[in-house]
């Protein structure tokens, strides 16, 4: 092909297809592939209810969350933030989904999977990319929940009419080599509820600058404990709106609520 009939052609392109258009195309594809990764709807299995909400902050998000069945029985849940926002950040989110995906459904001990997937991040860096990550398994028979945290905020469990943070932080995964992690054991009763959520939701900030998880999050989580895994969200939403004023989120938010029916 000649160069004259090269350029023709890519003039050509560009006017039929101008890269605000490319550009939009890309966007939309980007969502939908993300979109593809999340799960579709919650899940109820023997005595757990599982809800989930994911609000990106532009079209795609740093943000994800899965939740799902084991061979053994158990229920798996996972969800992390990325450094950073965007694309970029959703591509990153895919690949530590996907090495996630490759490790967790064997059922092996969560503090072993965020230590091995920690491992396998940095074996191939990206600078200035990691991923806060939290890998919770749940035990229908026993009602024992297991969790391991890689640098996500504390997990939030409502119990009767108290309400108290879970387990302690840990380093981002594809952070540093060698980390390990601690692994947390609670048992949970009917009626018990759990709130996993990324800082979006935790650091949402009102118009004076106070954030939501100071001010109001523990009360309001208190407030959820004779509500379904759905109503809890629901709430919890509304009176973010509420707390916000109007004021749009400045990061993604991704919240997952693990309920135990009676």
């Amino acid at each position: 092909m000649s160069e004259v009939v090269r350029e023709v052609e890519s003039e050509s392109l560009k006017e039929s297809f101008p890269c605000e258009c490319i550009c939009d195309q890309q966007a939309r594809e980007a969502k939908l592939i993300q979109s593809s990764l999340l799960p579709t709807k919650g899940l109820r299995h023997e005595c757990v209810e599982i809800a989930f909400r994911f609000i990106p902050f532009s079209n795609v998000a740093g943000d994800f969350a899965d939740f799902f069945r084991l061979p053994d029985g158990l229920v798996g849940i996972y969800l992390g933030d990325v450094v950073g926002k965007g694309l970029p950040a959703a591509m990153y989110g895919a690949l530590v989904m996907g090495t996630l995906r490759g490790i967790h459904k064997t059922g092996t001990d969560t503090a072993h999977v965020l230590g091995l997937l920690n491992e396998r991040l940095v074996q191939r860096p990206i600078s200035g990319r990691f991923c806060s990550t939290l890998y919770a398994l749940f035990n229908p028979a026993t009602r024992e929940l297991i969790f391991s945290n890689a640098g996500m905020p504390h997990p939030l469990l409502i119990s009767g009419t108290a309400c108290q943070k879970l387990g302690e932080g840990g380093f981002p995964s594809g952070m540093f080599q060698g980390a390990t992690y601690e692994r947390h054991v609670v048992q949970l009763g009917p009626g018990d509820c759990v709130l996993f959520a990324t800082d979006g939701l935790h650091e949402l900030r009102n118009r004076e600058g106070v954030e939501f998880c100071t001010a109001q999050m523990q009360d309001v989580w208190a407030q959820c404990q004779c509500k379904s895994a759905t109503e809890s969200l629901d709430f919890v939403f509304d009176r973010q709106l509420a707390f916000s004023d109007g004021s749009p989120p400045d990061d993604d938010i991704t919240a997952v609520v693990l309920k135990v029916l009676p």
